[in-house]
């Protein structure tokens, strides 16, 4: 992260008007592959495709296609306000083959949103929270136990979804697609 104590305001906003750009468009079109890629073929022989093609069938897309079908291009913008639900909902968008002639400006909307949200409260209470944190050893703790956490619940959840694999492989007589 570059240092951005004393910049103007409109190069802390395009800065984070850049990083978010890239990242939506690199989501949508990411999605756009796999469901192009994937549609009607029960396996990919790639490990990224198929990789993609179980996230895309996992519950947290089916809440970003179920937030699609409610709300529709509206969900793009609005997903902006949220941590982590931006990228589901942009992912499904990609999914459903969302027409980017649609899709563009409301991504768009929801980018400048993005940069205003951290090129103002967001990048300051980063700022107070890192302060707060280097200056405290209770707040080195508490960073440090967030990310023991974090890598707990994410070799957990890689475990469960190995051993969910591993049973509906065996459910289905040990064969990941058709024989020929």
């Amino acid at each position: 992260m570059p240092d951005l104590d004393g910049a103007p305001f409109v190069a802390i906003f395009c800065f984070f008007f850049a990083i978010v750009i890239v990242r939506t468009q690199a989501t949508y079109w990411l999605a756009r592959l796999v469901a192009a890629q994937t549609v009607g073929r029960s396996a990919p022989k790639n490990r990224v495709l198929a990789r993609a093609q179980a996230w895309s069938q996992s519950p947290s897309a089916a809440r970003g296609n179920t937030a699609l079908n409610r709300w529709g291009v509206l969900a793009v913008p609005l997903s902006f306000f949220t941590v982590g639900f931006k990228s589901v909902v942009n992912a499904a968008a990609g999914l459903t083959q969302m027409p980017f002639r649609r899709y563009l400006p409301a991504m768009l909307l929801g980018c400048m949103i993005h940069a205003t949200i951290y090129a103002t409260v967001g990048w300051a209470a980063w700022e107070v929270a890192l302060a707060a944190a280097a200056g405290s050893p209770w707040g080195i703790a508490v960073l440090a136990a967030l990310l023991l956490a974090t890598a707990a619940l994410i070799t957990l959840a890689r475990r469960r979804s190995a051993r969910t694999r591993a049973r509906v492989t065996a459910a289905s007589g040990g064969t990941d697609g058709p024989q020929a």
